[in-house]
């Protein structure tokens, strides 16, 4: 039976590989090209933060989130219609992507032994960078780069994750409080429009 913790990676997998294929729908993608969107999605920020912490990325090891990300394409196939004109779809499973693979990378990151700083920018960088490659490939200005409260909601939910376990809570209380605070703050950041400051410069300076 898989652990807590792949279930919820597995979730998480097929949330961002959804969030992918479905913009890549939306730009008129192939199915290779909109699956291989899909992919780096999903696998992205995971494999960045396992070369970072010197294993062998997860897929590599495990086809489970290949065939994830094909089940999320075929999902994609047959519900299109009603997905790649649905923003708000795209924003609930991006967003429970983020808060699963935020959960997935903090923890990880503790069960190696890394001090409770390094798992806050490891899960976070689980969390957003997948959504970077992803925009990058779909020739969008990432996310993260944007005024949206993105991958601070990571290091809000790492924050929580952290301080449960410290006040001796269980594991899985305490991964499910994180995933929470994560999610709860990016929907709340985007139904209010909560931002973070903007620095203000001139474009002319950059052209000369």
């Amino acid at each position: 039976m898989p652990s807590f913790v792949q279930i919820l990676d597995f979730i998480g997998t097929f949330a961002f590989a959804i969030s992918g294929i479905r913009l890549a729908s939306a730009k008129r993608f192939d199915w290779f090209g909109a699956y291989i969107v899909g992919l780096a999605t999903a696998i992205g920020g995971g494999t960045l933060r396992d070369v970072m912490l010197n294993v062998t990325p997860v897929w590599m090891t495990d086809p489970i989130y290949l065939i994830c990300t094909a089940f999320a394409m075929f999902v994609v196939i047959i519900f299109g219609k009603h997905l790649i004109h649905l923003n708000n779809t795209f924003f609930l499973f991006d967003s429970i992507g983020l808060a699963l693979f935020t959960v997935v990378g903090f923890g990880k990151s503790i069960s190696l032994g890394y001090p409770f700083w390094v798992a806050i920018i490891m899960g976070s960088i689980t969390g957003a960078a997948g959504g970077v490659i992803r925009d990058v490939f779909i020739n969008e200005i990432p996310l993260i780069f944007r005024k949206e409260i993105y991958a601070m909601a990571c290091v809000i939910g790492g924050l929580v994750y952290w301080i449960c376990l410290k006040a001796g809570m269980e594991t899985y209380i305490s991964q499910i409080l994180g995933g929470v605070t994560v999610f709860i703050v990016r929907i709340l950041a985007v139904k209010y429009q909560i931002t973070l400051p903007i620095l203000k410069g001139d474009e002319t300076d950059i052209k000369e």
